[in-house]
């Protein structure tokens, strides 16, 4: 006999109706959680760079050919970045993921461009002028349909979070207030701030950190040092520190140093003026003690030497992006689009659906709202003490 809902209520613990689940939007994700997410995938960092570096280069040339804004591309990559920390390599394409992306963030932008307008750009970019086709031809049919799957999949990887960040306009402001050269400094400054999108940085800085940080490189690159820059001053007005900015940088020269034909800046430059730029803040962070990447938490340590880890989605449970199905979510604790790794004692039969998934904003509502839920699920026992009579034995 088959299982019912409530059978399956009644084993997890849980009377009548499921509460659902609360996924709260995660503005920013740091270096530890990134790290957690590309283990869980089971992607080698080398493969990892690479769909990385492909995918992004892949959105900026059809933002090129469709003459899209910035902004759309910013919001793209940073779209791609989070569908793959909770989709594993294998069950997408990179083409078809970052193609997916940019359609999103064209509409988030409100720079409408259609599914079939997006894969016909692509398509001509391989091909002479003389077999260019329009967007009506029948061949996008099918790529149209899989691009708006991919698209559900993409607002849920983000927690339906439409926030945004464009260092672009603050680093111009920057490059301004301290009177740099916008021929040179600012303009290598705002090529820095597009190949700040082929790394994680994005994911994990706000807006004036990473503005400050590419005024900064540029300025060293040019010899034009802005000491208040690199002294740090002012940075507790645009609510960032020292340490964030020099990861940041970081960031940029690992991607120089490692990847710099992939990159616009870093063709530009010899390898040799990034190492010694990289020196020079290695040995600044080594003097004031700062740690290669900010923000990293102690993992907490049960009884038993496991390692402590909030509801996630299982791996071996993964959906096709092509034919989106019901994602397993935790609950208010976590979220799965921070990590793929398994939940322990949250899964859901096959075939059955268990409770709900709502998406939030605001980490105060939900917390709130679990709190008074909470209240409706608590098992109340109480304990009754009664005298039995013994039957007398039989002779």
């Amino acid at each position: 006999m088959a299982l019912t809902q409530s059978d399956i209520a009644a084993e997890n613990g849980h009377v009548g109706p499921h509460p659902s689940y609360i996924q709260l939007a995660k503005p920013y994700i740091f270096e530890q959680k990134l790290q957690e997410c590309m283990a869980a995938t089971g992607v080698t960092e080398a493969k990892e760079d690479n769909i990385r570096l492909q995918g992004v280069a892949w959105i900026d040339s059809l933002r090129k050919a469709l003459h899209l804004p910035v902004r759309t591309f910013n919001t793209a990559c940073v779209y791609y970045h989070r569908f793959r920390l909770v989709h594993v390599d294998t069950e997408y394409g990179f083409m078809d993921a970052a193609t997916a992306a940019l359609f999103t963030a064209c509409k988030i932008e409100d720079t409408l461009k259609k599914s079939r307008e997006i894969l016909c750009a692509a398509y001509n970019q391989k091909v002479t002028s003389a077999e260019h086709v329009s967007q009506d031809d029948p061949m996008f049919d099918n790529p149209s349909k899989a691009i708006v799957g991919l698209e559900r999949l993409m607002l849920e990887a983000s927690g339906f979070d439409y926030r945004s960040r464009y260092p672009q306009k603050l680093l111009l402001k920057l490059s301004k207030y301290y009177h740099l050269n916008r021929d040179t400094v600012g303009k290598t400054a705002y090529n820095m701030s597009l190949d700040l999108y082929r790394t994680f940085a994005p994911l994990k800085q706000t807006t004036s950190t990473m503005a400050i940080a590419c005024v900064e490189l540029s300025g060293r690159l040019h010899e034009k040092n802005v000491q208040e820059l690199e002294a740090g001053k002012g940075f507790k007005k645009w609510r960032t520190s020292r340490a964030e900015v020099m990861e940041t940088l970081l960031d940029l020269l690992d991607l120089y140093t490692h990847h710099r034909t992939l990159t616009t800046v870093g063709q530009e430059y010899p390898i040799e003026t990034f190492i010694a730029i990289r020196i020079t803040l290695n040995q600044e962070a080594s003097a004031n003690d700062y740690p290669r990447y900010t923000n990293n938490i102690e993992k907490k340590i049960l009884s038993n030497g496991t390692k402590f880890t909030n509801g996630t989605k299982d791996i071996k449970s993964a959906k096709s992006p092509l034919s989106p199905q019901d994602t397993l979510v935790s609950d208010g604790k976590s979220s799965v689009t921070l990590s793929p790794e398994a939940a322990a004692g949250a899964r859901v039969r096959a075939g059955l659906k268990e409770g709900t998934v709502r998406f939030m904003l605001d980490p105060e509502r939900a917390r709130d709202e679990k709190k008074i839920v909470a209240e409706y699920f608590k098992v109340e026992e109480e304990e009754y003490e009664v005298e039995v009579e013994r039957e007398k034995r039989r002779g």
